[in-house]
This record gives structure tokens, sequence and C-alpha cells, in this order.
């Protein structure tokens, strides 16, 4: 859809950026858990198990890294794609975006999302 939406509107003077921000600090664990315990039937689930362990990564705060900055990362990046007078069509912000960016390169499509699965 980015591909379409930045070729079809090329020349028109609108400007398609994607920001891919990778993991940041927010409040996505928080907002995310009252969701999950609302809508999730997880005791009745084939996912019972994955369930269970996001459910235990929610309640502790989410997943907790020293490469996880702030919010003004991706701040940073949308200010940039708003002002600039030519915007970067992609902006990978944080340095595990842009490892994944690298590994979905140089991966073949089927491992680099079972790598994926397994980081869920």
């Amino acid at each position: 859809p980015f591909d379409r939406m930045h070729q079809e509107l090329q020349g028109s003077g609108i400007h398609v950026s994607l920001i891919e921000p990778g993991p940041v600090i927010s409040k996505i664990a928080s907002n995310g858990l009252v969701w999950f315990l609302r809508n999730i039937d997880r005791e009745n689930s084939v996912h019972r198990l994955a369930y269970e362990a996001q459910l235990q990564r929610l309640q502790a705060g989410g997943s907790t890294s020293r490469l996880k900055p702030g919010p003004e990362v991706v701040h940073a990046a949308l200010r940039h794609a708003l002002l600039s007078r030519r915007p970067r069509p992609h902006y990978v912000v944080t340095v595990p975006a842009r490892i994944g960016v690298i590994l979905k390169r140089i991966l073949p499509a089927s491992m680099f999302y079972r790598l994926l699965a397994r980081r869920a």
C-alpha cells in the first residue's frame, strides 16, 4: 500500500513518508493491557500459552531494552517528514528497526517471518 500511494501521489506536491519506529518507550503496554483483558478470551483459545506469556509482559510494563529510546526520536522523524521540502520516503528510527530492515532484505521470507514469530 505504501509503495502504491507513493507512486500515485508522485508529482502532485504531496509527499508520502513511512516511519518505522521500532521499539520506543511508550504507554502501549499499559494501554494494551486494558484492551487485552477486556477483549481476549485467553482461557478458551488455542493460543492460550502465547496469550499468557503476552499478559505477563504487559503486566510487567512491556519489554525493556537499552536500545529502546524515548518517543522524541519518532517525533524528530515526524517533524522532519512534515517540515522538510523534500522529506525522505522512508525513516527507520531505532537500531532494532534498522536490523529488521536489513534482515528482511537478506533472509528468505520464510526464515524472516519464523524469526519474527519467535520474537513475539
